[in-house]
């Protein structure tokens, strides 16, 4: 089934299989229905929400039936076109080629607890290996914990979900531009501020994307076998705006998983034209023997280059500390401003210190030699502004806003040209944007 509806007062076109009809299959006229609905939506600027009850491609329709994947995936496409939403519930079950096209390719999942999940059903699962399957299995709640769906809820629970992701997502209804903070204290002695930064109870993470915006709701997994608590993302209100927001957490080094899953939110803020807010609180991205096999070089310069391409607005915020390239893969935005107590650098104090002296007590000579400091970051042309710190919830407010509000305006081909040349070099054309 699939028409106009409502959900929670927001306009939407739905899409709901039924599962007493043929196991839910997609044959070729059910197939022909969604990709009409997911038209109709982009034509007139709806989200759409999909209830899938499925086992897949109705194999009594053969290959007429496995077409209508690429089918659907083709109308997908105008709804992104369109910027507009595809939020998809995992019912019990949702497998094979629905999975496919429809689930995986959702900017928000919710699966219903208990519910079966996978690319192939149980039983050809074990009819294909010889083997019978683990305990937990192809279940809901293994797909949350392996970052393939973002939430898991008893189906009593979904439709507060479903209208939780509307509500954060529907249109812009911007608040008066908020005035500039007040001005930043001068000088920071550069061992305060690396004390200051790494200060336990620091705001960090999802608490402060929660301090930040109204309504943040979680993206939770990289979509490859993992959910990495070291990054945060969330899809929520900024000054009435609809925006992305990824937020490191100090408490967890990044993995490789972590800095895919902000690249997936990335393409998500793309598609949906969403501007892309990041705070950076992070001694660097984990440098363990097992993080390197996971490929956590690759991943780290791929976010830097999706930061970099993006053609939605950027704002970066760096919060406490920030280290090395794992911190700078997030802080390369059109605007970077940075709390008065917040260092960057690109080695730990104590580090250089050890490099340089062999002697990890000289941290703060290092630190000092580093300049590492909010206000160092301004005169090297690398932030734009010093806010207030710390980084309380009022204060985060207040400074976001602020700067929120600048670097949603303008025009969008201009705004990229000039972080291209920020980037590459040209402080000159940075300073003038």
């Amino acid at each position: 089934m699939a028409g106009e509806a409502t959900v929670g007062g927001h306009a939407v076109e739905l899409v709901a299989f039924e599962f007493s009809f043929m196991g839910g299959s997609l044959g070729e006229v059910a197939g022909e229905r969604v990709a009409r609905a997911l038209e109709r939506a982009a034509r007139r600027g709806a989200p759409v929400v999909v209830y899938i009850a499925s086992g897949g491609a109705r194999m009594q329709e053969g290959m007429r039936a496995l077409v209508q994947l690429p089918k659907i995936v083709v109308a997908r496409g105008e709804l992104a076109r369109a910027h507009q939403p595809l939020i998809a519930v995992a019912g019990n079950p949702t497998t094979g080629g629905v999975l496919l096209a429809l689930c995986t390719l959702a900017d928000a999942t919710i699966a219903e607890a208990g519910a079966t999940v996978g690319f192939a059903g149980p039983r050809v699962v074990q009819q294909v290996t010889g083997r019978p399957l683990s305990v937990g299995s192809h279940r809901a709640e293994n797909a949350l914990a392996h970052g393939l769906v973002d939430a898991v809820a008893e189906r009593r629970h979904v439709r507060r979900h479903v209208v939780a992701l509307l509500e954060a997502l529907r249109p812009d209804t911007p608040e008066p531009a908020a005035g500039p903070p007040p001005p930043a204290p001068g000088e920071v002695e550069a061992w305060d501020a690396v004390v200051a930064a790494r200060a336990p109870g620091r705001l960090s993470g999802g608490r402060v994307i929660e301090a930040v915006s109204e309504g943040a709701v979680a993206l939770r997994g990289d979509r490859a076998g993992r959910d990495d608590p070291a990054i945060a993302t969330m899809v929520g209100r900024v000054g009435g705006r609809r925006a992305l927001l990824v937020a490191t957490d100090r408490r967890h080094r990044p993995r490789a998983a972590g800095y895919r899953k902000v690249v997936r939110c990335l393409r998500i803020a793309e598609r949906l034209g969403l501007p892309v807010i990041s705070f950076i609180d992070t001694p660097g991205a984990d440098p363990s023997e097992s993080s390197e096999a996971e490929g956590i070089a690759w991943a780290v310069a791929e976010t830097m280059e999706a930061m970099l391409g993006l053609a939605v607005p950027t704002l970066a915020v760096v919060t406490g500390e920030g280290g090395s390239g794992g911190a700078l893969a997030l802080a390369t935005a059109d605007v970077v401003v940075a709390f008065s107590d917040a260092i960057f650098t690109v080695i730990a104090p104590e580090l250089a210190a050890e490099i340089l002296w062999r002697d990890a007590r000289r941290a703060p000579d290092a630190a000092r030699a580093l300049k590492l400091t909010a206000p160092e970051l301004v005169r090297l042309g690398i932030a734009d502004a010093v806010i207030p710190g710390p980084p309380t919830a009022a204060a985060l407010r207040a400074g976001v806003a602020h700067h929120f509000a600048r670097v949603t305006t303008g025009d969008a081909e201009a705004r990229a040209a000039r972080r291209r040349a920020r980037w590459r070099g040209d402080r000159g054309a940075s300073r003038r944007g």
